[in-house]
């Protein structure tokens, strides 16, 4: 690793260490290759608040950049998952672009730029080169499916349940869900979710494919996917984080366009040290030990 690497990343641990106000970012098992990004207001049912919003794209950044955070798990304190975008609080991000402007035009374009501020936060969780694990417990309303939407993996307790609630406040969900939630679900179960603003089991979400495991309680959900980020820490950390690259790039291009992206990806990746061990473990019959990064 370069010396600017090792700066940034030291840079990185160090700004982790300071802390959050809407988060908690800790590593909960030091000799596993994955941290947990907790949702930290539990009093507020983890409602997103001009903070959080602030929040969410820098801890996703800074472990971006931490090489000893190979996987993330996105999870939240209380017993809910996130009640959505906070209401009526000082600086609500749904009002305060238009407060004291009297221009129409002026408060729309205000209204526009704060929308694309809050949809760039939670893209960032997409961003992340980490591969990112939803562990979704309680609640899950509004812009907390918009979050769980940009994560790679979903997971959820059996008590969970999921409600895009923006249709019954009066306004379109401009957050993602719209956008992502159709290349999870199909397009018929978005609008039926969308439209109707219905609450939905964990079941139900496993049987449309917005999650993919239930687990049976809040103790099995959090054991099963620390084992689930545990498990992809350990294989080569290029290869997953190319594989995240590609499926991103594929799901928004044709087949053809997301052949071609891959081809040239391992045109280069096909040549990494970890390939290479990778076969000789095998040939071993042995564990295979990665590069760090």
């Amino acid at each position: 690793m370069a010396g600017g690497d090792r700066g940034s990343s030291s840079e990185a641990a160090a700004e982790l260490r300071r802390g959050f106000e809407t988060l908690a970012v800790a590593r909960p098992d030091p000799s596993a290759g994955f941290y947990e990004v907790r949702l930290n207001r539990p009093a507020q049912r983890n409602a997103l608040s001009p903070a959080a919003f602030a929040e969410i794209p820098r801890a996703m950044s800074l472990l971006d950049r931490l090489p000893a955070a190979r996987a993330v798990v996105l999870s939240a304190a209380g017993p809910h998952f996130c009640a959505g975008i906070e209401l009526g609080g000082p600086g609500s991000p749904l009002t305060a672009a238009a407060t004291g402007v009297t221009d129409p035009a002026a408060a729309a374009e205000g209204l526009r730029r704060t929308i694309l501020e809050l949809q760039e936060a939670l893209t960032a969780i997409e961003r992340c080169r980490k591969p990112v694990i939803a562990a979704v417990h309680g609640a899950c309303v509004g812009a907390g499916v918009e979050v769980v939407a940009a994560c790679d993996i979903r997971c959820c307790s059996r008590d969970a349940t999921f409600l895009l609630k923006e249709v019954d406040m009066a306004i379109v969900a401009d957050l993602g869900a719209l956008q992502r939630l159709p290349r999870i679900v199909g397009y018929g179960n978005t609008a039926d979710l969308a439209l109707t603003g219905r609450k939905i089991t964990a079941m139900e979400a496993k049987e449309m494919g917005l999650v993919s495991r239930v687990f049976d309680s809040k103790k099995d959900l959090d054991a099963g996917v620390a084992k689930i980020a545990k498990e992809i820490a350990e294989k080569s950390a290029w290869a997953v984080m190319g594989t995240k690259a590609v499926l991103l790039r594929s799901r928004d291009v044709t087949v053809e366009q997301g052949l071609e992206h891959v081809a040239t990806w391992n045109a280069a990746m096909l040549r990494s040290n970890d390939l290479k061990e990778a076969i000789r473990a095998f040939l071993e019959k042995r564990k295979p030990v990665f590069s760090k990064l």
